[in-house]
Parts: C-alpha cells; structure tokens; sequence
C-alpha cells in the first residue's frame, strides 16, 4: 500500500515546464549547421548532348548510312562535280547511282557512277563505272570516258545544224544559237555540250527523262553534226556560200 500511495502522490505534482527560449531579432542571421551524415548537395552538371541540349546527338548519314546525302543513291544526286588535269580533259559527274544486291547474310551496297569527260575544244566522251565506294567508281567511269572520247564537228561556240539524237526511249533536239545565247539544256544534257565547248545552243528532250538515255542522245546527236566540207564530199555537190549558216533576222 505504501508503494501506490508514493505512485498517487508523483502523478498528482505538476510536470516540469521546458524552458521558452529568447527571442530572435528579425535581422539576424540564421546559422545553419551541416550535419555530417548529409553532405551539401553539389551543382547539377549536364554534360553535353543530354537530353534538353541539341548537338549532342551525331548528324545522320543519308538514308542508307553511304556517303553522298540522301542514301548515296543520289549522292551528288543532281549536282555536278567538275574536274580537271594537266592534259586539259575535264570530267563531270552527271549522276550517282546506288545499287543494292540481297544475299544470304543481308544487302550488299554498291555505287555507279556516270562521267562525262571532255577537252572543250570539240573533244568529249561518257563512261560509266561500278565499285563497293563512290570515288572508285568515278575513277573507273572517267577512265571508260576517256576512252570513248570523239571528236565533234563545231562550229564555233555552236553547232553547224540542227540535229535529232535518240536513245531507247529519250530523243535530243540539239539547235544551234547565236553568240551570247548560252547554254540551255537539262542537267542531264549540259555537262555533255559544255565539255565539248559549246557555249551557245538551244536544246530540248523529249520521252524518258532517265540521264543514261539523256546523256546516250545527247552523244547519238553529237556524232551526226558535218561539217561544209563533209557534207559536199558525201553528197558530191557544191554547196554555196551561205549554206550553213545563221539566218540573221
């Protein structure tokens, strides 16, 4: 009994109150201290080509991952690329083909190239080559071009006549033009005229618009082009003076 009558009387004394603590001016600083268990967070570093940055990701190749821009089927596709050499022959390259073989382990990827080459003093040629890499097959369609290279009847910066070149299912029409015309002609057709040294003329294509077509007319139509003196001797006659000559308005 004495035990809970010491037990009553510790529950009925009042609690002990905690001590309130002093007031804080406004002004004051506030120190703040580190607990060492939970270091101080660091500064975010993003590196570069996250996420939220641009860059970052490498530029894709053309569709297909070869080189020349749009699956390399193209590669220059529609651009020309002009070059030339200490013996004055100049080579373009009209297109760019890129050609795709399904074996047993996948695709096999191989490139064409269609070159033409020329002197531009009425000397030109075509070829067409085929590698595994772009810059092999325009080697192997310039040396093609090289040699078919054939010389061409001008007349000046033009061409002695009209003519009509036709190859499957594309025909050229080749008009000669006055001085300071130029040349107008397809992309196909121009680096054909330009590198046998024309620089005025008037053309236009007809049916299939395929550059290997295109550039075979352009070549069927150059081939037929005579001169004053080849056209007497094949005809045995005399022509007069201004035969074969522009008709000046």
């Amino acid at each position: 009994m004495a035990e809970e009558q010491q037990a009553a009387e510790q529950s009925s004394q009042p609690l002990a109150q905690a001590p309130t603590p002093a007031p804080v001016a406004p002004d004051a600083p506030v120190a703040v201290q580190a607990t060492s268990d939970q270091p101080a967070p660091a500064a975010e570093k993003r590196a570069p080509g996250g996420r939220g940055e641009r860059g970052g990701r490498p530029e894709r190749g053309g569709r297909g991952g070869g080189p020349g821009g749009q699956g390399s089927r193209g590669g220059p596709r529609g651009r020309r690329e002009e070059r030339g050499d200490d013996s004055g022959i100049e080579s373009a390259v009209i297109r760019i083909y890129r050609c795709s073989k399904v074996v047993k382990g996948g695709r096999t990827f191989s490139f064409g190239a269609l070159v033409s080459v020329g002197d531009r003093k009425g000397s030109m040629g075509i070829g067409y080559g085929k590698a595994n890499e772009v810059p092999q097959a325009v080697e192997k369609a310039t040396k093609d071009a090289r040699k078919q290279m054939f010389k061409v009847n001008l007349k000046g910066a033009t061409i002695p006549h009209i003519v009509t070149g036709r190859s499957g299912a594309s025909t050229v029409v080749l008009v000669p033009a006055r001085p300071g015309t130029g040349v107008t002609a397809g992309k196909s057709v121009r680096p054909v005229v330009e590198l046998v040294g024309i620089t005025d003329i008037l053309t236009k294509a007809y049916g299939s618009t395929s550059p290997k077509n295109l550039v075979k007319a352009t070549v069927d139509a150059l081939r037929q082009l005579r001169n004053r003196e080849q056209v007497e001797a094949i005809r045995g006659v005399q022509l007069s003076k201004p035969a074969g000559d522009l008709v000046s308005a």
